[in-house]
């Protein structure tokens, strides 16, 4: 090799080696968009609780918004006539267009990680037709048949046949396990047993490690009071899971509950049901 080329080799190998260490992984921001209210019981969400107390509880899904421009959506809420003429939900609008108004399309929504099958949080996953969908292995198989078959009732038959045809697509993808990183500075948790294998998320953010937790924790009540939720398969697993969330989260005060209305006093920027966490 000629001292020529090999000045010119040099020169590119040291090009390339910056140019990597100056890649990093993208921050997030996290929004708490608010598209829904039921009222509810708050026995229904936190052991033990008072019978006679009610709750108008927040129906939320949560934006993930990606230096990198991914547009992440934790669950997806509902959408479905059934549902709406069955809980009547006050001040509803679907979703995408709660998610819309904030300013993002619903095409634009890359990614939606689903924490559990439960109706008010996977029913609307066809509503956003460019999103690639995350959901644990287990939670899917304990649910769906190779068939696309409902196998348990937590999932509605509608939403079991939704999610069969998106994994046919090609759009599903089955996360292996605990404390996996499924997209740069984003990792999923599995514990709570708030159904068979649902799982929370941990997202890195300017302000440090958001967790949310989706329904693997109600309200804040739950991890004030150290409470496992109502609906859990698992009460010990629960409190295990919120204890390993105070660990995770940069502080506890960014630890989101699935739905409470509190979170948008705690965070009352930008408003109007949105509710910026940091």
């Amino acid at each position: 090799m000629s001292r020529i080329a090999r000045w010119i080799a040099l020169i590119t190998a040291t090009a390339s080696v910056g140019a990597t260490e100056n890649v990093s992984a993208p921050t997030y921001e996290v929004y708490a968009i608010r598209y829904a209210s039921i009222p509810f019981r708050v026995s229904g969400l936190i052991a033990g609780a008072d019978t006679s107390r009610r709750l108008d509880i927040a129906m939320t899904v949560w934006l993930v918004k990606g230096s990198d421009g991914r547009m992440i959506l934790m669950d997806a809420g509902f959408k479905r006539d059934d549902l709406i003429q069955r809980w009547k939900p006050v001040n509803y609008s679907t979703p995408a267009e709660a998610v819309e108004r904030f300013g993002v399309k619903r095409e634009a929504v890359t990614d939606i990680i689903i924490s559990h099958v439960h109706w008010d949080h996977v029913d609307g996953a066809d509503l956003f037709p460019n999103a690639k969908i995350w959901i644990q292995k287990e939670e899917y198989e304990h649910h769906i048949d190779s068939a696309g078959k409902r196998l348990a009732n937590a999932i509605d038959t509608a939403d079991a046949t939704m999610l069969y045809k998106m994994k046919l697509a090609g759009r599903v993808n089955l996360v292996d396990g605990d404390a996996r990183e499924i997209i740069p500075g984003i990792t999923v948790y599995t514990g709570g047993k708030h159904t068979f294998q649902s799982q929370y998320a941990g997202v890195n953010t300017a302000s440090g490690v958001v967790v949310l937790a989706s329904d693997n924790m109600y309200l804040y009540e739950n991890l004030d009071k150290h409470l496992p939720i109502a609906q859990t398969l698992d009460p010990a697993s629960n409190l295990a899971a919120q204890d390993r969330m105070t660990k995770l989260a940069a502080n506890p005060r960014l630890i989101v509950p699935g739905h409470d209305p509190a979170v948008f006093d705690r965070f009352p920027s930008p408003g109007n049901g949105v509710a910026r966490i940091r």
